[in-house]
């Protein structure tokens, strides 16, 4: 039987992580040939120039200019923006995909009519519009002949050390999907994951289960450290301990571990005490006996004193209103919340995962490592997401912070697609030594309910 090339496409691109994913799995399952990109496409210029840097080729830009330059292809892989569809007048539930870029993938698929595709999204997809814009996809795709699954899955399962929940959708033409990989959005947070490690002893298994300090760079440039006065800012707030700040967020809406503005000294230095009155406000204010406003609600001196009650009580509370942390209305308190805009507003805590790459906030990720804090470095970002070091990253530090905001997890991709070549015998191609593609899933790094 004559090996064949497989050919595919790479939608709404982004730096090319997808397509980095899918041929990696196919040297896994120990493919022959090396995949031909057919079409890629990638409106964004800084990420073509990624895309480019690492793949020797141009992506073509707006889908919906190129769509007729596609030639025949085998896979569609694509990572597409999600949307609202409209859904006025359909009796059956299912709405409209024109006016949203789903319906160029839909016009794609009925075109060309590929074997397989893979298709990656947030998690809010599933729920967007209760659940019918979702809905509609995956009856658009069973209309055109697709037997589909999707995977809910975290990064974090996969030895991304990222809590990362993505939706992704498998498609065979003509055929049911087949996987061995289950459906788990992981730990809810980087607490939680610490708490499941020391439960299961996941930690001892670095290959599979990774933390921040797995990603850190030895050697850092100065350009990531924090500024002289931000630092002092966070050594005054934790007494000159940065170990201190080890997951903690910069934010006066919420408390738990977190550091205010009152912390900070943002409007003036705050004594211990008063700090300890605003941490107590913040964290009281929202209890239901205290009413139902969802926004927090303001509080008596009496309802204040049933959490928190010092000698000096009302000597604290002038204090406060004078430097601007609280304000009194007919009698009634309520935290005045500052402007935490600094270089960083979360800092990662090394023992345990990162929190969710955004591509407007990974530029103000921070870690404090050898007692010092700053920023989390370009390649560290990319390293959040399972890119290999070899992969060249753009020219622009706040390029390459947003493309791996916006990025998929390599390594989650790369282990669906090895599974899903193994486990369905329609997508088999011929393969280097008779190797047979179903005969061992024990490389598969699935998603482990613990």
């Amino acid at each position: 039987m004559p090996l064949k090339t497989i050919r595919f496409i790479d939608l709404f691109a982004g730096t090319g992580g997808i397509r980095l994913a899918f041929e990696r799995a196919l040297g896994n399952i120990g493919y022959a040939h090396e995949p031909e990109c057919v079409f890629s496409s990638e409106i964004d210029p800084n990420a073509s120039e990624t895309y480019r840097l690492n793949f020797g080729e141009t992506p073509w830009g707006d889908i919906t200019l190129h769509a007729d330059k596609i030639p025949a292809f085998d896979f569609l892989l694509a990572g597409f923006p999600c949307q609202p569809f409209s859904y006025a007048g359909k009796r059956m539930g299912f709405g409209d995909t024109r006016g949203t870029l789903f319906f160029e993938v839909e016009k794609i698929l009925q075109h060309h009519r590929p074997k397989g595709i893979l298709l990656e999204n947030v998690r809010g997809l599933t729920t967007h519009d209760d659940g019918r814009t979702f809905a509609t996809i995956l009856h658009s795709l069973q209309r055109l002949g697709y037997g589909t699954k999707y995977l809910l899955c975290n990064s974090s399962n996969f030895g991304v050390p990222q809590n990362r929940v993505r939706i992704y959708i498998l498609g065979i033409l003509n055929e049911d999907v087949k996987t061995t990989i289950t459906s788990d959005p992981g730990a809810p947070d980087s607490h939680a994951y610490k708490h499941r490690g020391r439960q299961n002893g996941f930690f001892g298994q670095p290959t599979r289960y990774k933390t921040v300090n797995d990603i850190l760079e030895d050697n850092t440039g100065r350009q990531y450290d924090c500024s002289p006065a931000f630092t002092a800012m966070l050594s005054n707030a934790v007494l000159g301990d940065f170990s201190k700040l080890h997951g903690v967020r910069l934010i006066d809406y919420r408390g738990g571990n977190s550091l205010h503005s009152w912390d900070l000294g943002i409007k003036g230095q705050c004594s211990p005490r008063e700090r300890e009155f605003m941490n107590a406000l913040i964290a009281n204010r929202r209890k239901k006996e205290f009413g139902i406003h969802q926004d927090g609600k303001m509080l008596t001196k009496e309802q204040i004193q049933s959490f928190f009650n010092c000698p000096d009580m009302d000597g604290t509370i002038a204090s406060l209103i004078r430097k601007g942390y609280l304000k009194i209305i007919d009698d009634k308190y309520n935290p005045v919340c500052g402007n935490m805009s600094f270089e960083v507003f979360k800092f990662l805590d090394p023992d345990s995962i990162s929190i969710t790459l955004t591509s407007s906030d990974t530029h103000k990720l921070g870690i404090v490592q050898n007692g010092k804090p700053r920023r989390i470095t370009p390649r560290e970002a990319a390293r959040l997401q399972g890119f290999p070091d070899s992969f060249i990253l753009h020219p622009e530090d706040s390029a390459t912070y947003k493309q791996m905001g916006n990025a998929i997890s390599v390594p989650v991709v790369q282990a669906i697609l090895e599974d899903y070549f193994r486990m369905n015998p329609a997508l088999r191609f011929p393969v280097k030594d008779t190797y047979s593609v179903i005969a061992d899933t024990s490389r598969i790094t699935a998603s482990v309910t613990v």
